[in-house]
């Protein structure tokens, strides 16, 4: 609502010690509009930047003051390109007398003929509220009050739809409820602007959400016995995916196939390759590509769509068998998985003779080895995003061997499934004394014998 002021009384001259005389509106250049700083915090007294025509010299504004009785500053502006030089950031509100020469079409342009008469209304105020829009164009994060005649309310209030945050009557300024609006709008100003972040930030959350549901795979296991689990965590801070990559499928012949990957570095260049090598792997893999051929296909793809040649990625696939009792494992650089069977603590699988990470060198070969699992299992792929988070404030990590024994001592605790691997991320980071800066990716594949 606006404030209600009562009539003008006597008041000082502004500090220019002008009166306020204006001319017309000039266009205002992209560098001027460019140069305007946000509002510094209403820490010290308020600034006013009142913008006004007044030809004849009887516009004048009341001294005002502030909550704390200090006297509020004020700077004049006879057009929009003085106004631009002023608008500093110590400035906190703007007062713009919407009596300025119009800076757009004089003369709207005549409507359709199906337009109704409310719309050529409105594109006639718009016309007559050039000049404000200009102004909340050049100055988005200030406060905005209108000063009109109070025979042309309707105007004014078609002023605070467009923007403005309060108006008042030219013929009824005063200077103590005039302080009062210039704080309303202020404040009111800075109530907007933290309203509109958080839903901007809830926006950029769910968009998130939905891009990180895009990035990261859905495992395609219909029909099968095996149960799984993901957990996933970049490293750049605000990132949604970092250079860890994972998936898993089933093909016809009743085969999974698991992978997990990691591309060295931390950009969105290398989350990018990653997403492709993933994609890439899924495509090769249900087309039948299996151990040496599928990593040596995929190093082709790295070949080309890394960004430079130092570029390289850590892989490990897995194949389990149709009765999910064996598995090939392939490892190209990367640490080898983690198996837990009832009864017996946990331990890595074996990695002698593993291949080199793809992209270090050409024509390598990557063996394929063949592990028995047995009828009930818990198979757990991992980044060394986990295994290198540091150990207290020393220097040291917690390295695989301190995994598998974290990993026994959760199992120990009855923890399966999503409950063990959160469990195991969220002691790695303790243990590291705060948020890892690699990007983890962890997968668990368990069966049960009936």
């Amino acid at each position: 609502m606006p404030v209600p002021v009562p009539r003008q009384r006597e008041i000082p001259a502004t500090e220019s010690g002008q009166p306020l005389l204006h001319t017309a509106v000039p266009p205002l250049t992209e560098a001027a509009a460019e140069a305007i700083a946000q509002p510094a915090p209403h820490t010290t007294s308020l600034t006013l930047l009142v913008i006004a025509d007044d030809p004849t010299g009887d516009l004048t504004v009341p001294e005002i003051l502030d909550a704390d009785g200090h006297r509020i500053r004020l700077r004049t502006a006879r057009n929009l390109t003085e106004a631009a030089r002023l608008l500093t950031p110590d400035v906190h509100c703007i007062l713009l007398d919407l009596s300025l020469p119009d800076t757009g079409p004089r003369t709207p342009s005549p409507p359709p003929p199906s337009a109704s008469a409310s719309a050529t209304t409105t594109a006639t105020a718009v016309d007559r509220l050039a000049a404000l829009r200009q102004v909340l164009r050049i100055a988005p994060h200030h406060a905005v009050l209108v000063l009109t005649p109070e025979a042309d309310a309707e105007r004014a209030a078609e002023a605070v739809r467009v923007g403005a945050q309060d108006f008042l009557f030219r013929d009824e300024l005063d200077g103590r409820l005039l302080s009062r609006a210039i704080r309303y709008a202020v404040e009111r100003k800075r109530a907007d602007i933290a309203q509109y972040k958080l839903a901007e930030s809830k926006l950029r959350a769910q968009e998130n959400a939905r891009l990180e549901r895009g990035l990261l795979p859905n495992p395609l296991l219909e029909g099968s016995d095996l149960r799984f689990a993901a957990r996933y965590r970049p490293g750049r801070s605000r990132a949604l995916l970092g250079g860890d990559f994972y998936d898993t499928v089933r093909t016809p012949d009743g085969t999974v196939h698991a992978m997990i990957g990691d591309v060295c570095g931390h950009g969105p260049d290398e989350a990018a390759l990653g997403v492709e090598l993933r994609i890439a792997w899924r495509a090769l893999t249900l087309a039948g590509l299996c151990g040496d051929d599928l990593l040596a296909t995929l190093q082709e793809v790295l070949e080309v769509e890394r960004p430079c040649e130092e570029i390289f990625a850590t892989l490990c696939t897995v194949d389990i068998s149709p009765d999910g009792r064996r598995a090939g494992l392939c490892l190209a650089g990367h640490p080898a998985p983690l198996i837990s069977r009832p009864g017996r603590p946990a331990r890595l699988l074996p990695y002698e003779n593993s291949g080199p990470a793809l992209g270090l060198l050409p024509k390598a070969r990557w063996p394929r080895r063949q592990v028995e699992l047995g009828g009930t299992w818990s198979l757990m792929l991992y980044t060394d995003g986990l295994i290198e988070g540091r150990i207290g404030e020393g220097k040291e990590r917690l390295g695989q061997d301190g995994m598998v024994e974290m990993i026994n001592r959760h199992l120990d605790r009855g923890l399966s499934g999503e409950g063990l691997l959160e469990a195991a991320v969220t002691e790695a980071r303790r243990l590291n004394g705060g948020e890892l800066t690699d990007d983890v990716a962890v997968v668990l594949l368990s069966r049960a014998e009936s």
